[in-house]
This record gives structure tokens, C-alpha cells and sequence, in this order.
């Protein structure tokens, strides 16, 4: 009996010295860590301050998050029905901090909530031998295709040629057509680029041939040329080159922000509303996991000539729309910008190629999958699936994160090169660690001072330092490691007691034995 008390006490004194050595090792002031809500730069508030102020407007939480739910749809965030239940719970409760870093999942907690779209995945896509069934390119599939690209009043099912020799006769830029009123000094979406939204009509223009261009390779699609210059082209890549071959500079740029979750203005100031995410790497010196606001990748390019000066980009949209679109709005200060990497010439063109396949394939996903909802975003990828594999086949790396692509959609053997460069990248779904190369790559910015996110600058600071010299720990695996220290140094401790009982026990046997 007093073997095993003693037995039973030995174990309890490994375990809370583990436990004791666990708490020692921590900054229990971490525990309750206040996110930082300043210094703000000029012009700035916060979203849970603006939402501070409003609390108590009457009906304004639920026009807001009313609002959410449509507005997002133009963003790069995803607010799934659990997230907006989330956001509603910290906005009734006035719980402002934790709407600082909101939601600060991991992936593996978020991809439950944004997978709702594969259920809605059925068989009606294939065919009963699990083959992919081939639209019959007919009427209702062009009008499928143009509900999810831009193309204005050009037609599919018709011929027709675009000529770019003369000024564009389109509309200029106007802010009331983008910026929306929602009340009690808020505002939504953001005001003219003074540099852009000048050459709007150009880049409108040059949007609607891209996108059209591109969708001659729909199954169906009548031919459109765009001409200059005498140069005729059916392509992107070749309308590319058309406008290099006229006296055009063309600079395509992979472009990295800070994705903006809200785009409000608060009485004329702009609103920080980020949608955060745990990287799982433990901020030096704290007990906290390193949170990053979700990042937003695109295409961007920069043409400048003769006969047209234009800024387009390109992205996969949580609109569910791939295609070309304008630059006209000014961005927010916080989501900063920066240009990963840079392709002129030949590789101009190539990327334009490339970036005319996605718009294909995921032209050929709209119209087999019409019932995906928000078009397909994120289980056919996020803004940062397409611009990622592009930049594998372009620099034999990848830097952007997160991933989110089901594989198992993209099977369409018409678009087997889109598909090959989406295996090749690295993928975020089942909720691994996110390699830093690639949380840091995806930031705006390789200046981490220049964040202007209360907080967020020291955080990646340190933890960057952390990643170069080896020191950085990540999270849970710092939990784990405690547990197993606890268990091991446990299960030690209970060998080397079953060890010492037996010897006793043999000894007192040969001692009665002799005896």
C-alpha cells in the first residue's frame, strides 16, 4: 500500500512539475492581451471603434451586417452564415476586441464553414460513368458564361470585330456608381484614383475586349477580333502583343494588399477591417499564435502607348467572376501594395496566355456547376489559387497564401493545362501549417514597419526574425510538445518505479529464500 501511494505521489510530482515549469515559461500577461487600438494613422479608425460609435444607432447592427452580406460579394473576404453569427455575437455583445482580430482562425477551423459549396457539388456534372459531360455549347450555356464575365454589349453567339484604333466613346469614372450611403455617416466602397480613374474609358474598354477575347475559347462562342494598328487579335496573349507591336509599353505586375473585408468610410475617414487569420507560429517573447490579415492577389497590367493608356487587372472573386476588371478606386492607405514580381515582353504575353486559360476553365465551371454558391469561391480557389500557380510555372516557387482549391473539380480534360498548374502549388484545405515563405510572401509590403495596423508591425517583426534565425516556434506544436513532455516525463517516471518495485520484490524473495 505505501508503495503505491508512493507510486501514485511520484507521478503527481512529474506532472505538476511539468505543468509548473509550463506556467514559469509563459508571459501569463499575454493571457489577457489587449490588441493594441492605436497609434492610428491620419484619417484612420478601426472598425470596432466606428461600431463602438454606432452601437447604439438603433437597427444599425443588423442594416450593417445586412449590408455585409451583400457587399462582400464585390470583396475578397468570405463571410459564411457562421462567420456573420460570429461577427453578430461581437457586435450585440459589444465585444470590440475580439472584432480587432476577427476571426483569427486557423484554416482547418475556417474550411468547415466555407466548404458549404461542396455539398452542393452533385453528379449532374458527369456523366453515369463518372466522365465529364461536354456542354453542348449552346445558347444557355453562353448566357451562363457571360453572367460570370464582363463583356458589356459584345455578343457570344455572334461574330464581331472590336476595333481600338480610335479614343473609347465609354463613360468616365463616377463615384455614384460604386460608393453606397449606408447611413449614420458610414459609406461604402472607395473614391477615384486620381492617376486611374482618368484613363477609366480606356481601361472599361480594354476590360470588355480582354474578357471577350478570352471567351472565344467557350465551346460555342463566336469568333471576336480585336484590331489596331492594322494587327488583328482573337486572343489575349496575341492582343498583348498587338499592342506591344503598335509602339505599346506593357508591364504585367503580381500584385500583394492587404485584403479590405469592409471598404467603409466613417464620416470621411477610412476604416481598418481586416479579416484575420492564425498562422499557427508563435509571436516570440508571448503566448499568442501570429495573426495576419488575409491577404489578396492579382494580376495587374500596366499599358501605356500611342492609342490607349490603360491599368486592368485580373482576379478570381469571392463574385465568383475570373475575368479582367478595371483599377479605378482608390485603395485604402492600411491594405498598402506591393509588386512580387514583375513580367514585360515575352513573359508579358505568356502570362496573359495563362491568365486567358483560367478565364476558360473557369468559364467551363460555371456553366457545369451553375448551383455553386458565390460562383464557385473557394472550392474552386480564392484570388490567390490562379495568381499562385501562374507564379510556380513562372519563377519555380510559390509565395502567396492561403490555397483553397478542391482538386477534385478541376477534371475537365478540355482544360488539362489549368489543371496540371493547379496540382502544382501547395494547398490549404485539409488545415496544415502554412509554410512562412508563403505567409510572409502573400504580405503587402517587405517593410514590416510600414503596416499601419495597431500591433501587427511588432508581431511580424518579431516573428520574421524568429523564422531567419531558426528560433521560430509554431503553434499547436508548442502545446504539443508540453503534452508530451508531461506524458513522457509521466510514463518515465512510472518505468522507472514499476523498475525499482520488481528489483525490491526479487530481493525480498532471494532475502526469504536464503533465510
Amino acid at each position: 500500500m505505501k508503495m503505491r501511494s508512493w507510486l501514485l505521489g511520484s507521478v503527481w510530482r512529474v506532472a505538476s512539475s511539468v505543468i509548473l515549469l509550463t506556467v514559469i515559461g509563459c508571459n501569463w500577461a499575454e493571457i489577457g492581451y489587449s490588441v493594441p487600438e492605436g497609434p492610428l494613422p491620419p484619417n484612420t479608425i478601426l472598425f470596432s471603434q466606428m461600431m463602438r460609435e454606432l452601437s447604439a444607432t438603433p437597427g444599425f447592427t443588423d442594416a450593417m451586417l445586412a449590408h455585409l452580406n451583400e457587399a462582400q460579394k464585390n470583396g475578397p473576404a468570405l463571410m459564411t452564415p457562421r462567420l456573420v453569427s460570429r461577427l453578430k455575437r461581437m457586435m450585440i455583445g459589444r465585444d470590440w476586441q475580439g472584432m480587432n482580430r476577427f476571426p483569427g482562425w486557423t484554416m482547418r477551423a475556417l474550411n468547415p464553414t466555407a466548404n458549404i459549396a461542396n455539398r452542393l457539388v452533385n453528379g449532374r456534372s458527369n456523366g453515369p460513368d463518372g466522365a465529364v459531360e461536354e456542354p453542348a455549347g449552346d445558347k444557355k450555356s453562353l448566357e451562363e458564361a457571360k453572367k460570370w464575365v464582363d463583356v458589356e454589349t459584345y455578343p457570344l453567339d455572334k461574330e464581331v470585330t472590336i476595333s481600338l484604333d480610335e479614343p473609347s466613346t465609354l463613360p468616365p469614372f463616377s463615384t455614384e456608381d460604386v460608393m453606397t450611403n449606408v447611413g449614420a455617416g458610414v459609406t461604402v466602397r472607395d473614391g477615384a484614383d486620381p492617376v486611374r480613374a482618368p484613363m477609366h474609358p480606356e481601361s472599361q474598354r480594354l476590360v470588355n475586349v480582354l474578357n471577350r477575347v478570352s471567351l472565344n475559347g467557350v465551346e460555342g462562342s463566336a469568333v471576336a477580333t480585336a484590331t489596331i494598328g492594322g494587327k488583328n487579335a482573337t486572343t489575349p496573349e496575341a492582343l498583348i502583343q498587338a499592342l506591344m507591336d503598335t509602339g505599346h509599353t506593357v508591364v504585367v505586375h503580381d500584385g500583394r494588399y492587404f485584403a479590405n473585408f469592409g471598404h467603409f468610410h466613417f464620416h470621411g475617414q477610412e476604416v481598418i477591417m481586416p479579416f484575420w487569420l492564425n498562422m499557427q507560429m508563435l509571436v516570440p517573447g508571448t503566448v499568442r499564435p501570429l495573426l495576419v490579415p488575409a491577404s489578396h492577389a492579382e494580376y495587374e497590367w500596366q499599358v501605356r502607348g500611342p492609342k490607349i493608356n490603360a491599368d486592368v487587372s485580373w482576379f478570381f472573386g469571392v463574385d465568383g467572376k475570373a475575368e479582367f476588371r478595371t483599377m479605378d478606386s482608390l485603395s485604402q492607405a492600411w491594405v498598402l501594395g506591393r509588386n512580387a514580381h514583375e513580367y514585360r515582353g515575352a513573359d508579358a504575353v505568356e502570362v496573359t496566355r495563362l491568365i486567358g486559360r483560367m478565364s476558360v476553365a473557369y468559364a467551363h465551371q460555371h456553366i457545369r456547376r451553375p448551383e455553386l454558391p458565390f460562383g464557385g469561391y473557394y472550392p474552386l480557389g480564392v484570388c490567390q489559387d490562379a495568381v499562385a500557380a501562374i507564379e510556380k510555372k513562372m519563377t519555380g516557387k510559390v509565395t502567396l497564401f492561403p490555397i483553397t482549391a478542391d482538386m477534385s473539380l478541376f477534371d475537365d480534360p478540355r482544360d488539362e493545362e489549368v489543371n496540371a498548374l493547379m496540382r502544382a502549388t501547395p494547398n490549404d484545405r485539409e488545415g496544415g501549417m502554412p509554410e512562412p515563405e508563403r505567409v510572409f510572401g502573400s504580405l503587402p509590403t517587405t517593410d514590416f514597419n510600414a503596416v499601419t495596423i495597431p500591433g501587427l508591425a511588432a508581431d511580424l517583426v518579431a516573428t520574421h526574425n524568429a523564422w531567419e534565425n531558426g528560433s521560430l516556434i509554431r503553434t499547436p506544436n508548442w502545446v504539443g510538445k508540453l503534452a508530451a513532455q508531461l506524458i513522457s516525463g509521466t510514463v518515465l517516471t512510472m518505468l522507472v518505479v514499476i523498475i525499482a518495485l520488481v528489483v525490491r520484490k526479487r530481493r525480498k524473495k532471494r532475502q526469504v529464500t536464503a533465510s
